[in-house]
């Protein structure tokens, strides 16, 4: 049965029904720094799956806090207004992809089921699930859907030391053993894979001071930048998240 049209931009699939999201993360593209090729690569994608034509499911993967979430979320922003819609789906809740698809199928709107820090043990039922939604099934998949995924590990599964040792050389070529062999094509199944980086000091000051001016604290001296970098430095990280964070609680002081 068809899902009645209803005037939400984003769904969560929870306790097996679509659930409108009142209040969608608002996240828009210009406010994520850093990452441009990336940016353009996946909006180039989403741009064609909105106008019907061919285009991929995505997976991104890299260092926490680079904005991975946050690109996907800002899509919807970007191109609600042309018909994309979000649906937000569990990793766990994998296994209910058919249901999760069913009523999507055949309405106008274009569908991102939007898979987020997505990690599965080898047996997880929910890895079967993804492995057939993305190759196809003996169900034909609907047009209107595409699966973008993000994961801070390349393969989407944990990688073990015993795999190492599967690794053989043949005729003078290294070649994995099966186990990664298994992750290796589950993460090829995407057609369109983006790398993210950890950033390096001049980008995340950049966006500390970004993140500090829409928050309406405009100055900047070298008091702020040694906090800055501080910060970052009691938290083993340089991401968009850690300055995020920072300006926060920077801007929130007394005087600021």
């Amino acid at each position: 049965m068809a899902m009645a049209a209803d005037p939400a931009l984003a769904y969560r699939w929870r306790d097996g029904s679509l659930q409108p999201i009142a209040f969608p993360s608002r996240v828009r593209l210009d406010e994520l720094l850093g990452i441009e090729r990336q940016k353009a690569e996946l909006l180039h994608n989403t741009r064609r799956f909105v106008d019907g034509r061919p285009a991929n499911h995505a997976l991104l993967t890299g260092s926490r806090g680079t904005g991975k979430s946050s690109l996907v979320k800002a899509l919807l922003g970007e191109l609600s207004g042309a018909g994309l819609r979000l649906v937000e789906v569990h990793p766990h809740d994998l296994t209910d992809l058919p249901d999760v698809v069913a009523p999507l199928r055949g309405r106008a709107e274009r569908f991102l089921l939007y898979v987020d820090d997505f990690t599965v043990a080898q047996n997880d039922p929910a890895l079967a699930a993804l492995k057939a939604a993305l190759d196809g099934g003996i169900e034909e998949p609907p047009d209107n859907v595409l699966i973008y995924a993000t994961s801070n590990r390349r393969h989407l599964m944990p990688e073990y030391r015993s795999e190492n040792e599967e690794f053989k050389f043949v005729d003078g070529e290294l070649h994995p053993g099966e186990s990664s062999e298994d992750k290796i094509a589950l993460s090829e199944r995407f057609g369109l894979w983006l790398s993210f980086q950890p950033f390096n000091q001049a980008t995340y000051l950049e966006l500390v001071r970004v993140h500090l001016q829409r928050l309406g604290h405009t100055a900047w001296d070298e008091e702020t930048e040694k906090a800055a970098l501080r910060w970052a430095l009691a938290r083993a990280s340089r991401s968009g998240r850690v300055a995020h964070q920072f300006a926060r609680s920077w801007a929130a002081q007394p005087g600021s």
